[in-house]
């Protein structure tokens, strides 16, 4: 009676821990996912070796840092949306320009600074269709940009990121602990 009563017992047990599991890897692979953080392309934002969360349900807006597959090599990158579908793109004097109104980029205010009083722009001047070839972004993917503009690979060098690349939306860090506050 004793032996059943173990095996009992120790079911009691599996069934519940093998539906943690599974709701685990369930909730990992499609609502959201820890990701590490490489290089420096997002700095101070976010810097290398920084733990994040990233949802994979958000509807993607203006100014979310999204991790996305890089379109050069196998591996994936976190960068800004700066211009959704339509939208034109220029950056003058270190102030963002789109479709034709100046947008305030709070999250650069440190690195213009350092680099207006050096005598520089912290972002080179561009247009949308100097740096792409297109005027509008195109149906279904975004432009992006690092918040380290100096030393950012991304939609000025490797052009658009399509919708169906982009992994999840990043939520919080939670290493070291900071929200994300765009």
């Amino acid at each position: 009676m004793e032996k059943r009563s173990l095996s009992k017992e120790v079911l009691s047990w599996i069934w519940p821990i093998l539906i943690a599991v599974v709701i685990a890897v369930l909730c990992r692979q499609y609502l959201f996912s820890p990701v590490t953080v490489k290089g420096e392309s997002m700095e101070p934002t976010y810097e290398n070796n920084n733990k994040i969360i990233i949802s994979k349900t958000s509807h993607i807006d203006r100014f979310d840092i999204i991790v996305f597959e890089s379109p050069v090599e196998d591996d994936h990158y976190i960068k800004r949306v700066i211009g959704l579908p339509g939208d034109t793109i220029k950056v003058k004097n270190d102030k963002l320009y789109i479709n034709g109104k100046k947008y305030s980029e709070p999250y650069l205010k440190k690195g213009i600074q350092e680099y207006q009083d050096m005598g520089d722009h912290f972002t080179e001047d561009f247009t949308l269709k100097e740096v792409t070839g297109e005027s509008k972004v195109p149906k279904d993917t975004y432009f992006v940009l690092g918040d380290n503009r100096q030393n950012s690979s991304d939609s000025r060098e490797y052009g658009f990121i399509k919708k169906s690349s982009v992994t999840g939306e990043v939520k919080f860090q939670f290493y070291p602990f900071k929200f994300n506050d765009k």
